[in-house]
C-alpha cells in the first residue's frame, strides 16, 4: 500500500497466515518464520493462524497465535503436514461472483487484519493474487504476500521452492535403499518408482542424485517428455540385458502420452478430479510394473512414493529448512515496509560457493507461470537428466536435520489452537 505522496507505507493492525495445498516436511517452517517475526512487531497488533486455509477466514476460525509458546513455535520448524489445516479450494473472479471476497473483506475489517501471508503453490499464488487485487479495488488498506510452497518445484520466479530440497532428498536417498535391496537376489527385478510430479519433473529428476552415490535408477521419465509405452518396455529390456536382468526405473506420475493422455488413464480408467479441476494422479508404477511382468516373466514391483516424499521430515533437508523459515521472516519484513502483491523468491547467488538470496516476484506472474525441468537437461532419448540437474540440486539437500527427538521418536509442535472470539 501507498500513502498521498506514493510511499509504500508500513500498516497497523492484525496478521493472519494461512496454509493451501498438498503439505510439505518444511511447510511449517515458513509458519514459524512468519509467526515469530510478526509477534516481534510493533505495528502487528495481533497475529492470527487460519484454520484450513482461505475457508478458515471466510468461516472466521482464526486461531491466537500469541497465545503459543516460543518453544512450541520453534518446533514447528520441524513438524511435518500443514500444522493449521490445509485447503483446495478455488475463488472464482469476482467479476463472475464476488460473494466470498465480500465476506473476506468483512472478516478483515472486523479483525483489523493489515497483513494477509498464504503459503502454497500455483493455485494458492492465484488466490493471494486475486485477494490482493479486490482488496485494492475495495479501498481496503492492507498488504498482501505470497509464500511460497510446493515439493514440484514448479513456481515461476524462484531459483528453488521449500520443500522441493527435502522431497529430493527423501527420493535419492530411498531409491539407493531400494536400489541395494532390489539386487540381493540372483533372479530377474524390474522396480519401477512413482514420483510426484503433475506437469514439471523435478522430483522424479531428483532420483539421479543417488547416482553420486553410484545407486542411481537406471532410467528415468519426466512429464516433459511425452511418454510411449512401447519404447519404456524396450528401455527396460535393454537396461535388463547389460544388467543381469535387473532395472530400476523413476517415472512421474504425470508422464503422458504425445497427445497429452495420461498414461496412468491410457493403462487404467479415467480418475476423479480434485477442487481445481485436476485430473488426481497416482497408480502408474503398479500399471507399468504389471505390464513389464506381462511382457517379460520377470518379478516386478511398483512402488508409489506418495505421501511419504513430502511428509518425510526425518529424512528433511537442514537447507532446506533453513531457508523455509527465513522466507516466513522475509514475507513478514517485506510487508512491513509497505510491499503488497509480491510473492518471496530464493535467488542462487553467483559463485562456486551456494547461497542462497532472497527476493520478490509479482504474484500474478507466479500463479499463472508454470517452471519445468529444461528441455536441456533432459539427456539419453528421455532416460535420464544431466550433469547440470545433479549440480542444481545436490546443494539443496545438504544438511541433517536438527529435529528433536523422545524416546526415540520425533517430537512434533503441539500447537493449542485458542480460537479468536470477537
Amino acid at each position: 500500500m501507498k500513502d498521498n505522496m506514493g510511499n509504500l507505507k508500513a500498516l497497523k493492525g492484525a496478521l493472519v497466515f494461512a496454509q493451501s495445498g498438498g503439505p510439505t516436511s518444511v511447510i511449517n517452517a515458513s509458519a514459524a518464520g512468519v509467526f515469530i517475526e510478526g509477534l516481534k512487531s510493533k505495528n502487528i497488533t495481533a497475529v492470527y493462524g487460519a484454520a484450513h486455509g482461505i475457508k478458515g477466514i471466510l468461516n472466521e476460525e482464526l486461531y491466537d497465535i500469541g497465545k503459543e509458546s516460543k518453544k512450541e513455535l520453534e518446533a514447528l520448524k520441524y513438524t511435518p503436514s500443514s500444522a493449521l489445516g490445509s485447503v483446495r479450494y478455488k475463488l472464482k473472479d469476482a467479476d463472475v461472483d464476488d460473494t466470498d471476497y465480500k465476506r473476506l473483506l468483512e472478516v478483515f475489517k472486523k479483525y483489523n487484519i493489515r497483513y494477509f501471508f498464504y503459503n502454497g503453490g500455483n493455485d494458492s499464488m492465484d488466490t493471494c493474487n486475486k485477494i490482493s487485487k479486490y482488496v485494492v479495488k475495495s479501498g481496503y488498506e492492507m498488504n498482501v504476500i505470497g509464500v511460497p510452497k510446493t515439493i514440484d518445484n514448479d513456481l515461476y520466479g524462484t531459483d528453488h521452492c521449500p520443500g522441493f530440497g527435502s522431497a529430493a532428498k527423501y527420493i535419492a536417498t530411498t531409491v539407493m535403499e531400494i536400489n541395494l535391496d532390489a539386487k540381493v537376489y540372483d533372479t530377474p527385478m524390474v522396480c519401477i518408482i512413482e514420483a510426484m510430479g503433475r506437469n514439471a519433473g523435478w522430483l522424479t529428476a531428483s532420483s539421479a542424485l543417488a547416482g553420486v552415490k553410484g545407486l542411481g535408477p537406471d532410467l528415468i521419465y519426466l512429464p516433459e517428455v511425452p511418454f510411449n509405452v512401447d519404447k519404456f518396455v524396450d528401455d527396460v529390456k535393454k537396461v535388463c540385458e547389460k544388467n543381469n536382468n535387473k532395472c530400476i526405473a523413476v517415472v512421474s506420475e504425470g508422464i503422458h502420452d504425445e497427445n497429452g493422455e495420461l498414461i496412468c488413464e491410457k493403462l487404467g480408467q479415467a480418475g476423479a478430479k480434485d477442487s481445481f479441476g485436476h485430473a488426481q494422479l497416482g497408480g502408474v508404477a503398479a500399471q507399468l510394473a504389471s505390464l513389464i511382468k506381462e511382457k517379460t516373466g520377470f518379478k516386478t514391483r511398483g512402488i508409489e512414493l506418495s505421501l511419504m516424499q513430502r511428509c518425510g521430515a526425518h529424512a528433511a533437508s537442514q537447507t532446506d529448512i533453513e531457508e523455509t523459515f527465513e522466507a516466513g521472516k522475509q514475507a513478514v519484513r517485506a510487508a512491513l515496509r509497505g510491499v503488497s502483491d509480491k510473492m518471496v523468491c530464493y535467488a542462487r547467488k553467483p559463485g562456486d560457493k551456494y547461497v542462497c538470496e532472497y527476493t520478490l516476484v509479482p504474484l500474478e506472474l507466479a500463479a499463472n507461470t508454470e517452471k519445468t525441468v529444461p528441455k536441456e537437461w533432459i539427456i539419453n532419448d528421455g532416460t535420464y537428466v544431466s550433469d547440470e540437474f545433479i549440480e542444481y540440486a545436490l546443494p539443496l539437500i545438504q544438511g541433517e536435520t536438527k529435529m528433536q527427538k523422545e524416546d526415540g521418536l520425533p517430537r512434533f509442535a503441539k500447537l493449542k489452537k485458542v480460537l479468536v472470539k470477537k
